[in-house]
């Protein structure tokens, strides 16, 4: 469960992110709708998104009562730093995972710009799902054309750190990403490191990658990550030659499939922004009454044992209370979370 501040979201402007400055491709999309509205619109978008590289939004709550939007979306691949990197067969199957759901995001004008190892969640099915976009780009035409910076310094691209002004590509912000994402699964730590955010600005900016000698990787690989950090976004290679790259592709035994074949085009229509949110009542409520229906009791689920034992004698208070006067059953209360994607997202 992630709670979104409606308060903050009313300050931005775009897909959850600040307002860009004048002559960015946000501008038209900006004027069009209010905060809110285009916050239900990409919340539309989101949940119907469909590719199994790609977490899926199940639903969103909002109480009109509290500032959150809740939403409903397992642990990452690897946590960073480790002592425990992946081996390069491990790394390239989660990396062909990424490089499909960064596709499939970028197919639907969507840049991420916060992948990392942490925003990389392992499914039941054992599959990458790109998550958390909480800073994300909408764009129009070919690129996000970007000209603030976001995400985790330790994962931003050289060229979001230029002291002059100036418009980025928001795709190379992702392939610059993925390259940090991938010496982490195989280092387990960040190519650049500083605890001072200027001295990491000048790492990233000015040194060169570095490899360490007591865990050597295959050469293919190294020209991989050499590519995708490449500090000049112009030459940095692009999602479709890593595609084709020998090392993920096993030079050529294992193709990855075209975009044509894992991606399709979404639409969203009036009525899905209408119905993108949904309001309730009171989620502490709910939330409280899922925990009772999932123990089959009627006691507060969070009260504790010895309080409990005090009063197992006496009628339970409060809601339990109103519940038990009223004359409900625990069969009826289910009735009430039959919506199987709203239990989804309680959990």
């Amino acid at each position: 469960m992630k709670v979104v501040s409606k308060k903050k979201l009313m300050k931005q402007c775009g897909f959850l992110r600040r307002m860009p400055p004048s002559g960015s491709n946000s501008d038209l999309f900006c004027k069009v709708m209010q905060p809110l509205e285009r916050i239900y619109r990409e919340v539309a978008i989101l949940k119907k998104l469909d590719h199994p590289n790609v977490v899926k939004l199940v639903e969103v709550l909002d109480d009109p009562d509290e500032d959150g939007l809740h939403m409903g979306t397992k642990s990452p691949v690897i946590e960073v730093p480790t002592d425990e990197p992946l081996t390069e067969d491990q790394a390239r199957f989660h990396f062909r995972d990424v490089v499909l759901g960064i596709e499939y995001l970028h197919y639907h004008k969507i840049v991420h710009r916060d992948i990392k190892p942490s925003n990389l969640l392992l499914g039941d099915d054992g599959r990458v799902k790109i998550a958390d976009f909480g800073v994300s780009n909408e764009f129009e035409g070919s690129d996000a054309l970007l000209s603030s910076s976001a995400g985790t310094p330790a994962f931003m691209a050289p060229e979001t750190m230029s002291e002059q002004q100036q418009s980025f590509s928001g795709k190379a912000l992702d392939v610059w990403a993925m390259g940090v994402t991938l010496y982490c699964f195989v280092f387990g730590k960040c190519p650049f490191y500083d605890e001072y955010i200027v001295s990491l600005h000048n790492k990233i900016r000015s040194k060169p990658v570095e490899f360490p000698e007591t865990l050597p990787i295959s050469n293919e690989l190294k020209d991989l990550i050499e590519k995708m950090l490449d500090k000049n976004p112009a030459t940095r290679i692009t999602l479709p030659e890593i595609k084709l790259h020998p090392w993920v592709t096993e030079s050529g035994s294992n193709p990855l499939p075209l975009e044509e074949e894992h991606c399709t085009a979404v639409e969203v229509t009036d009525e899905e922004v209408q119905n993108s949110v949904k309001l309730i009542p009171s989620l502490s409520t709910m939330i409280l009454v899922k925990a009772m229906l999932r123990k089959r009791s009627f006691s507060n689920p969070f009260e504790c044992q010895a309080r409990r034992a005090e009063r197992s004698m006496s009628a339970p208070g409060g809601l339990l209370t109103k519940i038990s006067k009223e004359g409900s059953r625990e069969g009826e209360l289910e009735d009430l979370y039959e919506d199987e994607t709203f239990a989804e997202s309680a959990d």
